[in-house]
């Protein structure tokens, strides 16, 4: 496949870094010469310095015959014209922009991205898929990471462990003779920052990091047995304002359960605008690195502090000072892959990699066959991913234990008319079947074909 990314950030970067791995033809557009430097120097990609709206500059990227263009430049309006033009002038077939601006999707504006006006398949939202993401952990305390599969009925958890959680040193087969009646497979395991997909042998230490597959109804008591009965938080102080936080804010303030909600913002203007926009959360103008203003949200009871400002600093000084004046938990917005080694050091619980959600967002519409789901973790080492077995697919009919499958895939779950089945090797697949998978990166492909359409399919 041959891909053009418009935008060589840390997003298109990390995209064209994926894609170049996984051998697709990559282009690279951006107008500052040194990411383009950068981007020569660290992937093997073609790189074109300019704007990505140019019309001559997209056929010297070979537009004309391009399978995908996307576009995440740091402007929305250029991302819009650059899948514009695209579509007009060399007839590329699948077209991606990210827009931040909310104003741009609205629902009384929906045609605008229609093939009649502005023809852009996908349009991918950063922030609001970021405020979701940290709203998912807020829902399952304990956890550094949740993602929804197969219409919410299965949700891959990552969890710390440490030595009160009271499995240590058993071997993973032994979970299901300890707990028949539970529906969960762990994936994989990070020990010493690094990550592998476990065998029946292996035994779980204090200090790893596990991700598992869990039937949505088993949840709560999958993380009790994982040694976490944290309690969902329903005081939480927001730092920041923006896009991620406004529509945090606004999440909370929809569930079902009542939540408390504080939200401080430095700027007063924006602070003015989200109170506005705001039913019951309360907004307080002020700056999160004073601890007066934090005392003045009450942060000293929250259970929660989530820190969602425009720079990674303030989030995790915040979030420090946060802890020490008492607030319970706290999880930080950080977009610096620098910092990440050390947070946990630190003290935060949780942080959130606003690239790899838009990352993952983006991969999905690229991979082949049956992919309805995908998320990446750890920086694209793996990915988690729903596919559909379809009639043709070649693992039909076949059981797990057939398709001798590589030491770096697990299969998590399989979801047959509506019921959630742990796989075990004599399981077989059958058409329709909605199955959670976790892959290395070099596995991908295997993936892939497993869940392949052939032309008979249409």
């Amino acid at each position: 496949m041959k891909v053009i990314v418009c935008g060589a950030g840390q997003v298109g970067f990390n995209i064209a870094r994926h894609l170049a791995q996984q051998g697709h033809d990559v282009v690279v557009i951006d107008r500052s010469p040194a990411l383009v430097q950068k981007i020569m120097e660290s992937l093997d990609v073609q790189a074109l310095e300019g704007y990505a709206s140019d019309p001559d500059l997209l056929e010297r990227a070979g537009a004309a015959g391009t399978d995908m263009i996307i576009a995440v430049t740091q402007s929305d309006e250029v991302n819009m014209v650059a899948c514009q033009v695209a579509h007009s002038l060399f007839n590329v077939p699948t077209k991606i922009a990210r827009v931040r601006n909310q104003s741009y999707l609205k629902p009384m504006w929906q045609d605008l991205f229609s093939r009649d006006h502005m023809p852009i398949d996908v349009i991918i939202s950063p922030e609001v898929e970021v405020a979701r993401a940290i709203h998912r952990r807020l829902e399952v305390p304990g956890a550094f990471e949740v993602i929804p599969f197969v219409d919410g009925k299965v949700r891959v958890v990552g969890v710390h462990l440490d030595e009160s959680c009271p499995i240590l040193d058993t071997p993973l087969r032994q979970l299901t003779e300890l707990f028949p009646e539970m529906h969960i497979t762990v994936l994989a395991i990070v020990r010493n920052e690094k990550l592998f997909v476990p065998s029946g042998d292996d035994p779980m230490e204090a200090g790893d990091s596990i991700y598992l597959a869990v039937e949505d109804t088993h949840l709560s008591r999958a993380m009790s047995v994982f040694g976490h009965e944290e309690k969902e938080a329903r005081h939480i102080v927001i730092v920041g304002a923006g896009n991620v936080g406004l529509f945090l804010a606004k999440e909370l303030e929809a569930n079902a359960e009542p939540v408390n909600v504080k939200l401080i913002e430095r700027d007063a203007a924006r602070a003015e605008f989200a109170a506005s926009q705001l039913s019951k959360a309360m907004v307080i103008n002020g700056d999160a690195l004073d601890s007066e203003i934090l005392k003045e949200a009450n942060v000293q009871g929250a259970e929660t502090l989530v820190a969602v400002a425009n720079e990674d600093e303030v989030n995790i000084l915040a979030s420090l000072l946060a802890k020490s004046l008492g607030a319970g938990r706290v999880v930080a917005l950080v977009a610096n892959p620098i910092y990440s080694s050390l947070l946990g050091s630190l003290g935060i619980d949780v942080y959130v990699d606003p690239r790899e959600t838009t990352v993952s967002t983006i991969i999905q519409h690229i991979r082949r066959g049956r992919i309805l789901g995908l998320h990446t973790i750890r920086g694209g080492e793996a990915e988690i991913i729903e596919a559909e077995a379809l009639e043709t697919s070649p693992l039909v009919g076949k059981s797990i234990r057939d398709l001798k499958l590589p030491s770096g895939i697990m299969i998590g779950a399989i979801v047959r008319d509506g019921e959630v089945l742990i796989p075990r090797g004599d399981t077989t697949f059958e058409t329709d079947d909605r199955v959670v998978i976790l892959a290395r990166a070099p596995d991908v492909k295997k993936i892939e074909h497993m869940f392949s359409v052939r032309l008979e399919y249409f």
